[in-house]
């Protein structure tokens, strides 16, 4: 059963992150409760999510790997989602969006095809032969630089969820409100540092919101394995 409290209502919704770094920072804080537990596992959201997990990880002495998950989108209106794929081959699909296309469930099949194949290849380009860690019994924090519909992160527990961990944790520098609130009936904890009521975007609570590059993505890794 998802927890009744939602993080984040005390932070001044005014002040905005540096970066992606600065936001996993403030983040953990949040999380402080799960330092040092043997049992907790950081799964960042490439690629925006891994500067934030990074961070969260390390200040809560906890492992990071990631997690792929990739936007289904609307042919020919591709930045909007009428789903995503998930690491596990888990799918989450809004039905609302598939009605309003027409999207027809060929349709719908081609582009999980399109989109299950870069998601293999991503996970091969991240992750190389690493096994996955194993998740059962485990509490796992999934961690991305924000929340806007929620359509990723659904997928993302969605396939987290067929692991068996004891608990799955949201957490995000970010949110629009509703999709924060939402999460509490997902999720058994839902971790949003700012919810602001003038959401518009992601980006717009970041100074830098430069996009995060694989090689980025793949020195972090390196370094929280190292660590």
């Amino acid at each position: 059963m998802a927890d009744e409290s939602l993080s984040g209502a005390e932070v001044d919704g005014s002040r905005r992150f540096h970066d992606r770094r600065d936001a996993g920072r403030r983040l953990a804080a949040l999380l402080d409760s799960y330092a040092g537990r043997p049992d907790v596992i950081v799964l960042a959201l490439p690629r925006g999510g891994i500067p934030v997990g990074y961070e969260v990880a390390r200040a809560l002495g906890a492992p990071l790997d990631v997690f792929v998950v990739r936007k289904l989108g609307v042919p020919g209106f591709e930045e909007l989602a009428l789903g995503a794929l998930a690491s596990g081959g888990a799918r989450v699909v809004n039905d609302d969006v598939v009605r309003m296309y027409r999207i027809s469930e060929e349709l719908l099949d081609d582009v999980t095809r399109m989109e299950q194949a870069e998601l293999e290849r991503r996970e091969h380009q991240y992750r190389g032969d690493r096994p996955f860690p194993e998740l059962a019994g485990k509490t796992i924090i999934l961690v991305d630089d924000g929340l806007a519909t929620g359509a990723t992160m659904r997928a993302a527990v969605a396939a987290v969820r067929e692991k068996a961990p004891a608990r799955v944790v949201v957490a995000v520098p970010v949110s629009a409100a509703e999709t924060c609130a939402a999460f509490r009936g997902i999720a058994d904890e839902i971790v949003c540092a700012l919810t602001p009521e003038a959401f518009h975007a992601v980006g717009l609570w970041y100074e830098d919101f430069s996009q995060t590059t694989d090689d980025e993505v793949r020195d972090l890794l390196a370094r929280a394995r190292a660590a």
